[in-house]
């Protein structure tokens, strides 16, 4: 399953836009997206990013909550082409995009806030990039063993593997 969530970031020039989409079994960020618009496409262009590094989308459900300025229709559109089975939360309800949401507020928090408004779009997008490969690959998340979500996808597709080098099958 992947989740989605957008960031709101104070620029000198306006605001700009973040869109994160996260594998909710590995935690990991797989897509990460920059822009001065909610209207540009931003969503899809998360999606097809997060396709690019995940084409394989057999038994996979997006779940996205109802954005108030996001179009939906093009990314809803997008996921039926590929096959992902859609999921919106209800109006008012933050139960079920509690990761979303979660990972959201540590990118505002680490990554956002703590040197407060940026210059650019480009500086927004730097910091972001930085975070989201520190995120993925360094920090520890206790929901998964303490282990970076890099780490903790790499090993789950090793435990996979070893039944079938032990058995010969491979």
């Amino acid at each position: 399953m992947w989740v989605t969530d957008l960031i709101y970031v104070a620029t000198w020039g306006g605001s700009v836009y973040a869109a994160l989409v996260i594998d909710a079994f590995s935690r990991r960020i797989v897509s990460r997206r920059v822009s001065p618009s909610l209207r540009n496409g931003l969503a899809l262009a998360a999606l097809e990013q997060a396709l690019y590094v995940r084409p394989n989308t057999q038994q996979l459900v997006h779940h996205s909550d109802r954005g108030c300025a996001v179009p939906l229709d093009p990314v809803q559109d997008r996921l039926r082409k590929t096959g992902i089975l859609p999921s919106v939360r209800s109006v008012g309800d933050s139960y079920d995009n509690a990761l979303s949401e979660g990972i959201v507020g540590l990118c505002k928090s680490e990554a956002i806030r703590c040197l407060g408004p940026r210059r650019n779009l480009e500086d927004v997008e730097f910091e972001t990039l930085d975070w989201v490969d520190w995120f993925n690959n360094k920090r520890l998340l206790e929901p998964i063993g303490y282990a970076p979500p890099a780490e903790f996808k790499e090993l789950h597709y090793q435990r996979q593997e070893a039944p079938a080098l032990m058995a010969g099958l491979t």
